[in-house]
């Protein structure tokens, strides 16, 4: 199970890109020290990812906090114009680092979600689009919109697992989402075949899937992801996130076994972690496994590691 070991970073405001939240971390491996990357917000309630450099041993010891985001918004119009979050990091051949990421739009009483890719040729530090248009978007098997990829170089294939918008119903007033998880091919990284195979589907409870990350371990495809009901998912932590797990043999077909997830909310009422947890990235250094995993308020707590233990 994951041993929970505490809070890692929290914004402390004094940034203009980063006046709250710490959302989707991912942990890029360097020789001498762990990168995070997350998604932050500025005064406007705009994201754009940056991040933070810890030790490895342990992460709550943070080596550096970058000034400034490594993504700037796209122009008017853009698909990413009010915001962008990263999602997936790949080391190319050349040395070059490319970034998935999720671009936001913000539209008459809700939010439209696109897919961006975005390079860098510094090691990380700066990343610019290579394209001015998403790379998937809504269309017949997304209808709603197509957003936070986790991509795989599978022996030649580019594979993603990623969410998919298919409805949205009012709740309380409010036009709520509810997205799936989906599967895409390509053959470059770039331009990507929506398959329309649904790999965590809807059930009476499960309404949003978050950010699913997908790992290959004893030749089984893996895949750890966040889980949430539509109806008061903000307010009450029954409805709100939890993790779940689930296990595949070609990738496409899944089985889930929530009860194998090693992880839930915390029962301390005060804790970063109580009414929802959600949205992690796993990652291994020298033969231990590590979970990043964001709390309350959807990363406003900040986010946390924790541990595997047999």
């Amino acid at each position: 199970m994951w041993i929970k070991k505490g809070v890692v970073y929290k914004p402390e405001g004094n940034l203009a890109h980063s006046v709250s939240h710490a959302q989707v971390p991912f942990a890029y491996k360097h020789a001498d020290f762990l990168r995070i990357y997350f998604s932050s917000r500025d005064a406007q309630g705009q994201s754009r990812p940056t991040f933070i450099d810890v030790e490895y041993d342990d992460p709550t010891k943070i080596r550096y906090i970058h000034d400034r985001p490594v993504l700037e918004l796209g122009g008017p119009g853009e698909y990413d114009e009010t915001g962008a979050m990263p999602s997936w990091f790949v080391d190319m051949p050349n040395g070059d680092i490319w970034l998935y990421y999720t671009g936001w739009n913000r539209s008459h009483n809700s939010y439209r979600l696109s897919m961006g890719l975005a390079v860098s040729h510094d090691g990380g530090l700066t990343f610019n689009k290579m394209f001015r248009g998403p790379i998937m978007d809504r269309s017949i098997n997304n209808p709603i919109w197509a957003a936070q990829p986790c991509v795989m170089n599978d022996n030649g294939i580019w594979r993603m697992w990623h969410i998919s918008g298919q409805k949205c119903e009012y709740v309380h007033g409010y036009p709520e989402p509810y997205y799936d998880c989906r599967y895409a091919e390509s053959k470059d990284g770039i331009h990507w075949t929506s398959t329309g195979d649904v790999c965590i589907a809807f059930d009476d409870f499960l309404h949003a899937v978050g950010r699913p990350i997908v790992f290959k371990e004893d030749n089984i495809y893996k895949m750890i992801y966040s889980y949430r009901h539509s109806v008061d998912y903000r307010t009450n932590r029954d409805q709100s996130y939890r993790i779940g797990y689930a296990e595949s043999r070609d990738g496409i077909k899944w089985d889930r076994k929530d009860d194998l997830a090693g992880i839930a909310k915390s029962e301390d009422p005060d804790s970063f972690d109580y009414h929802m947890i959600n949205y992690c990235h796993r990652y291994e250094h020298n033969g231990k496994k590590y979970l990043l995993h964001n709390g309350n308020g959807f990363g406003t707590s900040g986010f946390a590691y924790a541990v595997w233990e047999d």
